[in-house]
């Protein structure tokens, strides 16, 4: 069950978190690139934003983004600008999505994000916790998969799990971390592929961040994983 108000805390927690270590980066540091292709840590900071901001308009029952041009246009013009101008944003962006979110609501409701996607209302706030952790990691400033909250790791682990299960392009895939958590994705059928590894591991692999290549698999082939 989602625990929206504890999921919440976690955000303020991560979010404290991102601005304590991009307020030791200079003006310089903002144009050079992230882990993502393509992608300035400019570029990850200004979507982290307009993320906050989109998130609040699902939680008002907006679209999520205008079009996906137009959000693709608002990171694109905005990448360049100076740290302390991204990290106000990032900072006032976060108070919105806070003093929504916070707000009392209906959390059982169901609502509407990008491209057809659904979700409870609930799960909202861990959404967004998963931008601010994956995307504080993509910025390559230090912070790892291995520093992320163990639980927050096994819940990412067994969401991004759910999501690729009954995926046509998926095989059967039976994921064990060698802490003692095991979950099952991709097809009912078949005999599973077994992936093993250490949770920063497989939540890597599973979100696109990580190879797979300090995963076990027995011998047999890796099974790609269509992008997110």
């Amino acid at each position: 069950m989602n625990d929206h108000v504890r999921d919440l805390a976690s955000v303020r927690e991560a979010t404290d978190r991102l601005l304590a270590a991009t307020g030791r980066l200079h003006n310089a540091d903002v144009t050079q690139p992230s882990r993502l292709p393509g992608w300035t840590r400019g570029h990850v900071l200004v979507h982290l934003a307009r993320n906050a901001d989109a998130l609040v308009n699902v939680l008002e029952g907006r679209p999520m983004y205008e079009s996906a041009e137009a959000r693709e246009a608002d990171i694109e013009r905005d990448a360049a600008r100076p740290l302390a101008v991204q990290q106000e944003d990032v900072r006032d962006s976060a108070a919105r999505f806070d003093g929504t979110a916070a707000a009392p609501a209906d959390w059982s409701r169901t609502v509407a994000l990008r491209n057809g996607v659904t979700d409870s209302a609930s799960r909202i706030p861990f959404r967004r916790l998963v931008e601010v952790e994956l995307h504080h990691v993509d910025l390559g400033i230090g912070y790892e998969l291995e520093d992320l909250p163990e639980e927050f790791t096994g819940r990412e682990i067994a969401f991004l799990a759910d999501r690729f299960a009954g995926h046509p392009a998926v095989p059967a895939i039976a994921l064990t971390d060698t802490g003692g958590g095991r979950w099952r994705t991709g097809s009912a059928a078949g005999d599973p592929v077994r992936v093993t590894g250490g949770a920063p591991d497989l939540l890597g692999w599973l979100a696109g961040r990580r190879d797979g290549a300090a995963l076990d698999t027995a011998g047999a082939p890796l099974p790609a994983l269509p992008p997110l």
